[in-house]
């Protein structure tokens, strides 16, 4: 027992406790308050002698300024407030609102969060929602488990994008969307009746099971019809900080759809965090500045991309382009590496560290990193940091719909050029191989005609009619740290075969510039599968199984589990 908690009384505890955990131990969380209240408190926390209680107690609980009721009430969800309450929660939120701005910097926006719910957002809004590294976790409605063959009110689900709508072009956009999903779920029985061929259930697995690996693989296989329009679903978490400056980027997009979406976003998170985001509304005084320093610097990288791509146009003539090309890595990453798994072990300079590590024979460093390896039981096991000291960029080429899948993760540098059809499109072997491929191709051709004929008069818009099977160039810096997780996670089994693709090349590509860093890849799985979900889906069913057991077993009065 602290002594902040000792001095509690016995009433004051009986205040608080609505509100903490705990009353009395020095490890505690906060309950039923809003999140203004919370980025308040700990803003004034950095700033006092006091425990969190006691300062919770004395300024907020019982501070007259407050109006600790009156906001702390209006998070319960209950009728909207009197005129007598509505101004006492005006003069709180200003209270708070002075507490924040006094006590606090940026990082006082990382105190207080929100979910939201965005439906019916394209796939091309997707990614400026999850282009933010750091603060926001998003999770988006899958096309690898969800069909989107169904009409909703007479049409398929996609973005009926306005400026195009309005345009010459809006005719040959709405018909060329509607053959895309027409396409879709025509090919879906045949695609599926392969796959069943191809596969087989086997005899110890499920029909359940295997029925839903192979909807899978049915819908992986013709998820590249999908255009760019279609719309989903997402779900995001995100600080002050993450909206704040999520909600700029929307009100300053070129698309319309990004800049509808800004004032509805912020709309509902002034309910429910408005402190946090003052600065992301268009008549905050801050908003003008970054505006006019977006559109200055916007302009400067225009131009500079004019002046870039004509040079590069004279002068180089590459190849045949590669998926997976690494452009640069360290030649001494592995002396960095070594020099920064001993240092917090020790009491040498990094110097000094570094010397040794240069000298350190071949066959000493590798048993080293062998043995590293060696104790990574699973693939949540990750390495030391020191392996964030070893980093590699690469130029990728893949498809849009095995880019949004490697796009979220957040721990890496990725910039992507827009999505078009220039760069060729992807045909999944599954589709050739059922004899699919010519309506699936003829799909392709006339998205690539619609898509050049409106990118003369709409480029941004234009991306809305791209289908998913379509190449989109991007790059990513990562560290190798960060690169294992990627490459593990997404070369499991039931991951998409494209991305699984891809994972498997970032590994082959560090291999063979860092085979001894390589050998911490313990978990890339380089096979191939006919059903990729089976597996994953029959855990799942033993899973269920056992549960709906425990279940059956406490109903009868057997043991809890």
């Amino acid at each position: 027992m602290t002594g902040t908690s000792q001095a509690l009384t016995g009433e004051e505890r009986a205040l608080l406790a609505p509100y903490v955990t705990d009353t009395e131990g020095p490890v505690f969380a906060l309950t039923n308050l809003p999140e203004v209240i919370k980025g308040a408190l700990f803003s004034r926390y950095s700033r006092s002698a006091k425990g969190l209680r006691r300062l919770l107690l004395d300024e907020f609980i019982q501070g007259r300024q407050a109006e600790f009721a009156a906001l702390a009430g209006s998070a319960g969800g209950a009728a909207a407030p009197a005129t007598g309450a509505t101004l006492a929660l005006a003069k709180a939120q200003d209270f708070y609102d002075r507490i924040l701005d006094g006590y606090g910097d940026d990082s006082i926006g990382e105190l207080g969060g929100a979910h939201v719910a965005l439906e019916g957002v394209s796939m091309i809004a997707t990614k400026l929602l999850e282009d933010a590294r750091i603060g926001g976790s998003p999770l988006e409605k899958s096309t690898r488990y969800v069909s989107f063959a169904e009409q909703h009110g007479g049409d398929f689900l996609f973005l009926k994008e306005p400026t195009l709508l309005a345009s010459r072009h809006g005719a040959a956009f709405l018909a060329t969307c509607r053959a895309l999903f027409e396409t879709y779920r025509d090919l879906l029985p045949p695609m599926t009746a392969h796959i069943e061929r191809a596969a087989p259930r086997p005899p110890e697995t499920s029909e359940a099971a295997w029925q839903r690996s192979v909807r899978a693989r049915a819908y992986d296989a013709l998820r590249g019809l999908l255009p760019a329009a279609t719309l989903t679903n997402m779900g995001i978490y995100g600080n002050g900080r993450f909206w704040e400056s999520l909600l700029m980027r929307l009100h300053l997009s070129p698309l319309a759809e990004l800049r509808g979406l800004a004032p509805a976003l912020q709309g509902e998170l002034d309910k429910v965090i408005p402190s946090f985001v003052r600065r992301g509304h268009p008549s905050h005084p801050h908003f003008a500045g970054f505006r006019e320093h977006a559109a200055r610097e916007g302009a400067r990288l225009a131009a500079l991309a004019v002046d870039a791509s004509a040079a590069v146009a004279r002068a180089y003539h590459p190849g045949p382009p590669r998926s997976v090309e690494l452009i640069g890595h360290d030649p001494a990453a592995e002396t960095e590496v070594l020099a920064a798994l001993a240092y917090p072990h020790g009491d040498r300079p990094l110097a000094a560290l570094r010397r040794w590590a240069e000298a350190l024979p071949e066959g000493a460093r590798a048993r080293l990193f062998a043995d590293l390896a060696a104790l990574r039981g699973n693939r949540r096991h990750k390495p030391p940091r020191a392996f964030e000291l070893a980093y590699y960029t690469f130029d990728l080429l893949g498809d849009f719909g095995m880019y949004r899948d490697l796009h979220r993760h957040r721990m890496l540098t990725q910039q992507r050029q827009p999505l078009s059809t220039r760069h060729g499109y992807t045909l999944p072997e599954e589709v050739g191989a059922a004899g699919l491929a010519a309506p699936f191709e003829a799909a392709m051709t006339r998205a690539a005609e619609t898509y050049e004929a409106i990118r003369a008069d709409h480029p941004a818009e234009a991306q809305y009619v791209v289908p998913m099977a379509y190449r989109i160039r991007w790059m990513m810096r990562v560290n190798l740290r960060a690169l294992i997780w990627l490459v593990e996670l997404r070369s499991t089994p039931q991951g998409h075969p494209a991305y699984r693709r891809m994972a498997q090349e970032l590994y082959r590509r560090v291999a063979e510039v860092h085979p001894r860093l390589a050998v911490l890849f313990r978990f890339v799985d380089l096979n191939a599968y006919p059903l990729g979900r089976l597996a994953a889906e029959e855990r799942n069913e033993q899973r269920d199984g056992q549960r709906s057991e425990q279940r059956g077993g406490n109903r009868e009065g057997g043991d809890p589990p």
